[in-house]
């Protein structure tokens, strides 16, 4: 029972690593009331074409929703996507076998004193990792700067809800100052 406590632990701890980090950040100085229109631009390529796509798609539909209009030909804000990726490597210990105090033959085994083993695996995962900025057009000032970071899947439809998933995060309470969502 125990070692299956471990395991489930080991488990919710390797799971967590993997965790969604989003963070923002805002000039707190700046009217946003101000802003109406605004436009979506690749600012660092992370030369997936496609990716990039879902995002400048996904950052549109979210920033429409909070009441802001696109407009790529005079916008109010200019809204700049920075992505990288990088190879991350995570160690994982599973302990199989070895006897605690009353278990095993006739309660041999001990406290820890048993055969036991241990066994580390070493995985490799891709992180992405998002930087969003706003700028005032008319001023050329950062107003807004969200980060985002998650282990990037080989499987497309998880992507995308995790795309989906940042955008909701970055704009929650968005314009800042407005009302919350």
């Amino acid at each position: 029972m125990r070692r299956l406590a471990m395991v489930a632990v080991a488990a919710l701890i390797g799971s967590a690593a993997y965790a969604q980090d989003v963070k923002k950040d805002f000039d707190k100085s700046f009217d946003f009331t101000t802003v109406k229109t605004f436009t979506v631009k690749i600012g660092t390529s992370w030369n997936n074409q496609i990716s990039e796509q879902r995002f400048i798609d996904a950052f549109t539909k979210g920033l429409e929703a909070k009441g802001w209009k696109k407009d790529e030909a005079n916008p109010d804000a200019v809204v700049l996507l920075h992505g990288a990726t990088q190879m991350k490597k995570s160690l994982n210990t599973f302990y199989s076998g070895g006897g605690y105090a009353g278990y095993g033959y006739r309660g041999w085994g001990g406290a820890g004193m048993g055969m036991g083993t241990a066994t580390t695996t070493e995985s490799e995962y891709l992180v992405g990792t998002l930087v969003t900025d706003i700028y005032e057009v008319k001023s050329k000032k950062l107003i807004f700067r969200g980060t985002a970071s998650d282990e990037i899947s080989d499987k497309p439809e998880k992507n995308i809800k995790k795309i989906d998933k940042v955008v909701e995060k970055m704009f929650k309470e968005f314009p800042p100052g407005s009302k919350k969502d």
